[in-house]
């Protein structure tokens, strides 16, 4: 099953594609996509919209998980957070992509051990899992922790096979253990 993780932001967004296969997960392909600097809201959200559009249609990914949105430092931040968030979604949701939700922290303990694993910890902890020569960037870390975290969950969870759709689901830290 090939999974792509998305970890959405307005001025850079991650994403990272694995496949689980024989009981393994195998890295794929990462990324951060970055708009224009300095470009208006809506001009940021449309190139990140044909970009994760192209992303999708490159990879062909089965199911998709996407970062929840965590405690932002204010509204505005929050409110352009959850904009982008709408754009992932409304670019997966254009291939009808099964699409699951994530916390953040149920992430990081299912990959680093801890829910308050720092940035670097996960960037090298999904290196280290991915057999990758280097740790990815910090948003593409993070999108495919996500992925990662979705390849373990959802099998145990009983995620819909390959096609059948399925309604998104929040996954907590107690699915996880």
């Amino acid at each position: 099953m090939r999974i792509i993780g998305i970890d959405p932001g307005s001025r850079a967004t991650g994403f990272g594609v694995v496949e689980r296969r024989e009981g393994r997960v195998h890295h794929i392909a990462h990324g951060v996509l970055r708009p224009p600097g300095g470009a208006a809201l809506s001009d940021r959200l449309a190139h990140l919209y044909a970009e994760l559009r192209a992303v999708v249609e490159r990879e062909r990914p089965e199911v998709a998980v996407v970062e929840q949105v965590f405690m932002a430092a204010n509204a505005r931040s929050a409110l352009v957070l959850g904009q982008a968030r709408g754009t992932a979604l409304a670019a997966l949701g254009a291939d009808s992509l099964p699409v699951f939700e994530l916390a953040p922290r149920a992430i990081k303990n299912a990959v680093v051990g801890t829910g308050a694993a720092s940035k670097v910890q996960v960037q090298r902890m999904v290196a280290r899992l991915l057999s990758l020569d280097s740790p990815p960037p910090t948003d593409a870390a993070d999108a495919l922790a996500a992925a990662i975290c979705q390849a373990h969950v959802g099998r145990l969870a009983g995620m819909s096979a390959p096609g059948r759709r399925r309604r998104a689901q929040r996954w907590t830290p107690e699915v996880l253990r």
